[in-house]
């Protein structure tokens, strides 16, 4: 007995010594403790057969003890609440108290010990169950007092408030604070248990469930933006492959790939417009193939119509069809839409143009208020050194690509002070740079004249019959064109060697060059293509006579005229038909883009993979290092892509108005080229020897597309105005010029007051004040911008001598 007192008495020391009890309750003492165990022990299984009065009075007691906490609880509950320690000592408290009771009605049950035993079984069975079930209602209704909570008052939820706005707070600049990563992580945990456990009771009574729903739907709306932010940016065609690439070869190079992704959303759009409004309603609602001569192949091309060298050359059936100008019906509406096919063509030709304008001025203006007004040189070294990193990066691959970008912008960074320091020989450099001109001029001089005598030739193998000539003499010119676009550029990057430009200086005198060869060459083509469209007009008159003598021999050369015989049935293929001008130029404009855009697949597979393969495997076995010597690892040729880019571009917007089949032409190979040029850079290029920052802006590219499509409007403009339409194929034959379809539509759709404004509207007396009312107020709005840059760059010089003001005073001050 002694032994499992002093068990007991150790068991229950050790327990009361865990426990810890609110300030100012009563502490056991040991002898107490151990004579509760005594009692506890000598009862053994006993207390389930108490005396029913001594069970009710236990309970009573305990019930009365319970309210009585509860009171003081409540008045202490605001003070208390969120601290899960003070709650677990109550419950401790209780439990004690429970026990002292239990013991209590265990002795006054004592001296009845013997009546109870003589008691049934049965009666005792039904006595237990009585004392569960008073046992759970009791415990039950102490629970519910517990949980009762009075509401808080006016200070104390103001403070709450104040205190949970404090933690938003430092949530949301946690990562501007000078801590260790450890001490962050542990406050941010910290801060967001306090906000998840009190943002819920901040209101009051009925309010207080609208207030925790409220920030509820508050929390699921800033995740949901979060997440919609996360996925444009996923959207964002071809994003992480442009950031690898300026992680590895810096941001001058990733701006080509930036400028490709820009064109490409252009042409997309353009397509859009061409596809929708122009090919697939003549495709749908227009005549059949075959239903008339324009749309059909003629009797002699037949046989070879389906050749692949006929396809390839887009003659055949390829030429009638919904890809070119000629195929399409002069109909004024078509389909049971009623859709008026040559308006729509029109619009669609005139709408791109107009919307390519807008768009690249826009994104120009875009780009200027980008660019900002002062320079961020200062602590350029400073601030890379120690912000550079991103500590949020969890991925070894993107690390990897980070300490890339790091060491990349340290480079451009270094070559940018290097050159800002540098001194020259003034008079050589002015020789050499003088000298380079003149090699690059007679280098433009010499591609102008190439072109020329290659598209007279030309000229004379089309009158002498293409059908003697072989492949090269039919694509002689776009072979030419393609050659010189691909050389000349390597030509010019030789001669730039001999100026010592900064490097982006010398890429802007490299694209200006590169920009004069392509639009030399392009004038060149154009001025000849203009030859062939004259010699097309003089062919369509003698065509002309032919058919009306044909006509004649139809019906044995007399045409009653009061004739009321049903007329002659003729196959479509067998109908004579006119050169068709417009069909022919379109056709130039898509061999020249094809061309181009093999002979820039040709050259990236043979100059840069096959010379990064024979540099890679032949470096083991020869006489010299490959890698360090010739040929050495071919560079990224960010003018020749550049400019390669703006005048295929250029071709597009010049050649799609007889061509509607060139945006998409355009969108798959600009599709396919960012792929293989993202392929060829990570794989067969290496960083250039001087790798320099791009231009914030980026407006130099944008000013050389500005001015290409300025100029590639120009012969589509002059075309549409002055030459007159074919007589049988094209939406506008018929008329004298294509632009009268505007004024038949006003006529026939339009009240005839709408026509007298519109032609009051479009008169030269009021056309021309209002264009020079445009170009004084855009003179006017240059200036005042220029102005506001000035100051901009006269506040940030005070600011900084402000700064190094206060530093001084500072220094004074520390010093005495």
């Amino acid at each position: 007995g002694s032994d499992v007192d002093s068990e007991e008495g150790t068991t229950a020391e050790n327990e009361e010594n865990v426990k810890v009890t609110d300030k100012g309750g009563k502490r056991a003492t040991p002898r107490t403790r151990r004579g509760h165990a005594r009692v506890r022990a000598r009862c053994g299984g006993e207390e389930d057969e108490d005396d029913e009065d001594g069970t009710r009075r236990a309970g009573h007691r305990r019930h009365r003890n319970r309210r009585g906490r509860g009171r003081a609880a409540r008045t202490e509950g605001s003070d208390s609440e969120g601290d899960p320690t003070r709650k677990n000592q109550a419950n401790e408290k209780s439990k004690e108290d429970d026990e002292e009771e239990d013991e209590k009605g265990g002795k006054s049950g004592k001296g009845k010990e013997k009546k109870q035993d003589k008691k049934p079984d049965k009666k005792g069975k039904k006595e237990k169950a009585n004392k569960k079930k008073k046992d759970k209602k009791k415990s039950g209704s102490g629970s519910d007092s517990d949980s009762e909570e009075e509401p808080i008052t006016e200070e104390e939820l103001a403070k709450l408030k104040e205190e949970v706005e404090e933690k938003k707070k430092l949530i949301a600049t946690l990562r501007n604070k000078p801590w260790k990563m450890k001490k962050k992580l542990s406050v941010l945990k910290e801060a967001q248990l306090f906000v998840e456990k009190f943002e819920g009771a901040l209101g009051k009574g009925k309010g207080k469930k609208f207030y925790a729903y409220k920030v509820m739907m508050t929390k699921k709306w800033m995740k949901f933006q979060r997440d919609f932010e996360n996925f444009k940016t996923a959207c964002i065609p071809w994003e992480m492959k442009i950031k690898e690439i300026e992680s590895h070869f810096g941001s001058s190079v990733a701006s080509y790939f930036i400028f490709l992704r820009w064109m490409y959303g252009i042409n997309m759009i353009l397509f859009g417009l061409t596809f929708g409004l122009v090919m697939v309603p003549e495709a749908l609602m227009g005549k059949p193939y075959g239903s008339l001569p324009r749309k059909t192949v003629p009797r002699a091309e037949e046989a070879s119509a389906m050749n692949f060298a006929t396809l390839w050359d887009f003659s055949g059936f390829a030429q009638y069809s919904v890809l070119f100008y000629g195929y399409y019906n002069n109909q004024r509406t078509i389909g049971w839409l009623k859709f008026r096919m040559p308006l729509s063509y029109f619009l669609v030709g005139v709408g791109t143009i107009g919307y390519s304008f807008m768009i690249v001025i826009r994104t120009m203006a875009r780009n200027a208020n980008d660019d900002g007004g002062g320079d961020d040189t200062s602590f350029n070294f400073s601030w890379k050194m120690f912000t550079s990193w991103d500590y949020l990066i969890g991925n070894p691959e993107t690390a990897d690509n980070k300490f890339a970008s790091i060491t990349t912008s340290f480079k451009e960074a270094i070559v940018e002070e290097q050159e800002s320091r540098k001194e020259e020989n003034i008079h050589l450099t002015r020789f050499l740079r003088v000298l380079a001109n003149f090699l690059a001029l007679c280098t433009l001089a010499g591609s102008g004249y190439l072109i020329f005598f290659v598209v007279r030739r030309s000229q004379k193998f089309a009158l002498e019959g293409l059908e003697n000539y072989g492949w090269w003499e039919r694509n002689e010119v776009n072979m030419v064109m393609s050659l010189l676009g691909m050389f000349c550029p390597t030509l010019f990057d030789v001669i730039s060697s001999l100026e010592n430009y900064h490097p982006r200086i010398a890429l802007r005198w490299q694209l200006g060059r590169i920009f004069a060869l392509f639009l030399g060459n392009l004038y060149t083509f154009i001025i000849a293509l203009m030859d062939e469209i004259n010699l097309k007009l003089e062919e369509e008159k003698i065509v002309k006579y032919n058919m009306t003598i044909w006509e004649a021999s139809l019906y044995n050369g007399t045409i009653p005229e009061n004739s009321t015989a049903p007329p002659i049935q003729v196959d479509p293929a067998d109908v004579p038909r006119g050169p068709c001008w417009e069909t022919m130029v379109g056709q130039e404009f898509v061999r020249l883009t094809v061309s181009d855009t093999m002979t820039t697949y040709i050259t990236i597979l043979i100059g840069d993979f096959l010379r990064a393969v024979f540099v890679r495997f032949f470096n083991y076995c020869w006489c010299w290092d490959l890698e360090y010597g010739f040929p050495s690892y071919s560079e990224f040729d960010i003018s020749g892509n550049v400019l390669g880019l703006i005048f295929n571009q250029g071709m597009i917007w010049m050649g799609s108005f007889y061509a509607p089949c060139l945006p998409a032409i355009n969108v798959f190979r600009l599709h396919t080229s960012m792929y293989l040029q993202c392929w060829a850079v990570m794989c067969c290029n290496v960083p250039q020897e001087r790798v320099f920052k791009a231009s914030r802006s980026n407006n130099f590219y944008m000013a050389m597309l500005l001015f290409i499509l300025f100029l590639s409007t120009l012969p589509a403009v002059y075309t549409i105005v002055s030459i007159p339409p074919s007589f049988d194929c094209g939406p506008f034959s018929g008329k004298t010029r294509m632009f009268e379809v505007i004024s038949e539509t006003l006529e026939h759709d339009f009240p005839s007051w709408f026509g007298k404004v519109f032609g009051y509207a479009s008169n030269p007396g009021l056309v021309l004040p209002f264009i020079l009312l445009m170009v004084l107020s855009i003179y006017y709005l240059n200036a005042t911008s220029k102005s506001y840059k000035e100051a901009n760059l006269e506040l940030k010089k005070k600011l900084q001598s402000v700064r190094i003001t206060e530093l001084l005073i500072f220094c004074c001050f520390t010093k005495y």
